[in-house]
């Protein structure tokens, strides 16, 4: 159980922003409306008393609940389509494992690119939509860290928006060397532990109504780069988009309801949000090879 309150939030936002300015990268009225805005949140009785407790969920219990709305709107996959699209592209077709597949998203597209799709995820939710999707592909249930595939059984793995909820990365990127093929492809994509760190971490409702967020762990890049150097992979491109610099948004007027957190949090305070997000990256991408 973890204690969210959207005061710690917001004030921890405008933190973010007050050590930046301390670096350099604002100007003293800048610093001195994030000090008078915390004064004011402080005093705000609405925020005071607005705190949730949030169950943690496993991941086959949280995808349970999310598969039936998995396919979007997510934004997440406007960032990872773009990267994983562009390497798979320039790849011949083969024997390919979209490795916690999910509904199926990925396999699709690879099974358009022309190649023998294996899809392997934990949720028996998520796998029967993927296997509607894409019927001519092979699905089964399991794990990362103990794929139901051979050694050296294919040439290519793609895996997005999973890693982050594994806990220790060693023995899924040793089991992702084990399946590709000397001279295979692993392409990864990810919540960027700065968003991580942030709280950008999936939500669900559990049945009977009460909050939760599926357990999500943070992965620094030098964890990737030691997990796949152990296992044998070398790195081949290493990408961190950035939030895009944009404007300010409105301040909210009123507190938006918590499945929308910490997004809606953001709008409470969006001077100091969009000075510890902008330009910060967004997602973190890797391409490795065995070699």
């Amino acid at each position: 159980m973890t204690y969210e309150h959207p005061l710690a939030y917001v004030l921890g936002l405008e933190g973010i922003a007050l050590m930046r300015s301390y670096n350099g990268e604002h100007d003293r009225a800048f610093v001195e409306a994030r000090l008078a805005e915390i004064r004011k949140f402080l005093d705000d009785d609405s925020l005071a008393g607005a705190a949730v407790e949030v169950a943690r969920v496993d991941t086959v219990a949280g995808y349970r609940i999310w598969s039936r709305t998995y396919d979007g709107p997510n934004t997440a996959f406007d960032l990872d389509e773009p990267f994983i699209r562009e390497i798979v592209g320039a790849l011949p077709a083969g024997d390919a494992l979209d490795a916690a597949c999910g509904t199926g998203r990925l396999a699709a597209y690879l099974a358009g690119r022309g190649h023998r799709v294996h899809g392997v995820d934990s949720s028996p939710d998520m796998l029967e939509r993927a296997r509607s999707r894409v019927p001519q592909a092979e699905f089964r249930l399991g794990e990362l860290s103990a794929l139901p595939l051979a050694d050296a059984s294919v040439d290519l793995v793609v895996c997005s928006l999973a890693l982050t909820h594994v806990r220790v990365l060693g023995p899924v990127l040793a089991e992702f060397a084990r399946v590709v093929r000397p001279g295979g492809h692993v392409v990864t994509a990810d919540i960027h532990p700065e968003g991580v760190a942030r709280g950008v971490v999936p939500s669900v409702r559990l049945p009977d109504g009460r909050p939760g967020r599926v357990a999500t762990y943070r992965h620094l890049v030098g964890d990737y780069v030691r997990a796949a150097l152990a296992a044998g992979l070398l790195v081949r491109r290493c990408e961190e988009p950035l939030h895009p610099e944009g404007e300010p948004g409105e301040r909210a007027e009123v507190l938006e309801r918590w499945d929308l957190w910490p997004w809606a949090l953001c709008d409470l305070a969006p001077e100091a949000a969009h000075a510890a997000v902008a330009g910060r990256p967004s997602m973190l991408f890797w391409h490795f090879q065995r070699g």
